[in-house]
């Protein structure tokens, strides 16, 4: 069970292969405990934003890092992305697109919107968890947001 006070890291993804391959790159780094999964973009925003109970907004979570994929269900990613750096509260959560997409108008969408990251998912299973790891470790260890 995760101690929803050390949830650091939000992941929005509704794919669940690759979100299990999230977590299980992250269990390897021993991040898994950190990270709250939310199944699409409206889920995201609740989070956040939601007029319904959240455990975790109740209890004032704020995660270190939001992991946003783009093509989600009922609110796309880029919809997340824009209501999150417009908000006050939580215009400085590092936001880090990691979508399958390599359009350019999702590139230059994501970046205007505030994104501070943009990857692009690999497709081999080790690449994908190397790359997750490096992100966790980034954005959990090595960057220092402000207070």
């Amino acid at each position: 069970m995760t101690d929803l006070q050390q949830v650091e890291i939000l992941l929005v993804e509704d794919n669940p292969t690759d979100a299990e391959l999230t977590l299980r790159a992250f269990k390897a780094r021993n991040f898994a405990n950190q990270v709250f999964v939310a199944r699409d973009g409206a889920e995201a925003l609740d989070f956040f934003f939601g007029d319904g109970s959240h455990p975790l907004r109740d209890i004032g979570v704020v995660p270190k890092v939001v992991l946003l994929d783009l093509k989600l269900p009922k609110v796309d990613g880029l919809e997340v992305l824009r209501r999150l750096k417009a908000d006050e509260r939580t215009r400085a959560i590092p936001v880090v697109i990691l979508t399958s997409s390599r359009e350019e108008p999702d590139i230059a969408a994501a970046y205007r919107l505030g994104a501070n990251s943009y990857i692009v998912k690999p497709v081999d299973f080790e690449a994908f968890a190397r790359a997750v790891s490096e992100v966790g470790l980034y954005w959990l260890l090595l960057n220092e947001p402000p207070r």
